[in-house]
């Protein structure tokens, strides 16, 4: 079975411009995210970083082009999608 949150890669889809209040014009993380999910192990704790996510996307816009980027980055790695694992922001 594998493990979609444990292999979950990095939100970050190499975009880096931060503009929208500190954060990324790609991903939506602030520097101080990008690190910080370097450090998660735990799956539960991925889950919650990847839905603080989706909830800023749906506040800013944007989700599209940061999906298809990430679904991209996922399928090049040769692992599931975590976005597939939840609801799209409205």
């Amino acid at each position: 079975m594998v493990k979609t949150w444990a292999n979950a890669p990095s939100p970050c889809i190499d975009v880096c411009k931060y503009k929208r209040k500190g954060r990324c014009v790609g991903c939506g993380m602030t520097k101080d995210e990008k690190r910080a999910f370097s450090h998660l192990s735990d799956k539960a704790d991925k889950k919650a970083f990847f839905q603080m996510l989706l909830e800023r996307w749906s506040e800013q816009g944007g989700y599209a082009f940061f999906a298809t980027a990430y679904r991209r980055k996922c399928e090049k790695k040769g692992v599931p999608c975590p976005l597939d694992k939840l609801e799209e922001p409205a």
